[in-house]
């Protein structure tokens, strides 16, 4: 049986397991880099599971829904990224990741949010995003109804872009085409994207 957890807003049946794998393909690609310095997942939701499950020395979660959570060793804020700079200096993480978070940004704040996360990462430093693909977007609406997955946060999405506008809007942002990855997993249902600085 699936234990479920409540890693978002609402409720859904399967939010663990999809929170277990958004965690496992960031980690594929962060434990790359040299794990003891910073990292920061901005949207962490109301338990940073991510965040409890990856080997940085120094983990920040920041997220508007936060209130008063404390968890040991994890650094939690309450912040709108869209309506507020990142409250860190220039140069200060090996990573950052936007995980099941970018599909809830509106599009004309997209470029502020991920000019600070350039600003935010250290040269050589990893940008991770996890995003559904667009055409998963019926079935997800089919999951909420169902229970499956949180309502509350699948109506919550504002577009739902394909890999080919995410890799523009990350381009435009500053990260260099050469820098620039991206993919599927989940049977094609989810899209991930890196940025290296």
């Amino acid at each position: 049986m699936l234990k479920s957890f409540k890693t978002t807003r609402g409720w859904g049946l399967f939010e663990g397991f999809l929170a277990k794998k958004r965690a496992k393909i960031a980690n594929k690609f962060i434990v790359r880099l040299k794990i003891k310095g910073k990292i920061l997942d901005i949207g962490c939701g109301y338990y940073p599971y991510f965040l409890l499950r990856t080997d940085f020395e120094e983990k920040y979660g920041i997220d508007p829904s936060l209130n008063s959570l404390s968890v040991k060793d994890v650094n939690l804020q309450r912040l709108d990224v869209t309506k507020q700079k990142l409250p860190f200096s220039d140069n200060y993480f090996e990573a950052v990741t936007m995980l099941a978070v970018f599909e809830h940004l509106d599009y004309e704040r997209l470029n502020f949010v991920l000019e600070e996360i350039k600003r935010v990462l250290k040269v050589g430093g990893l940008l991770v995003i996890t995003t559904p693909a667009p055409w998963s977007d019926k079935l997800l609406h089919a999951m909420a109804l169902f229970y499956l997955i949180s309502k509350e946060e699948i109506h919550e999405h504002k577009h739902h872009y394909n890999k080919k506008e995410i890799e523009k809007i990350l381009i435009n942002a500053g990260f260099t085409r050469d820098n620039v990855k991206s993919g599927y997993f989940e049977l094609g249902l989810n899209m991930w994207f890196t940025g290296k600085k």
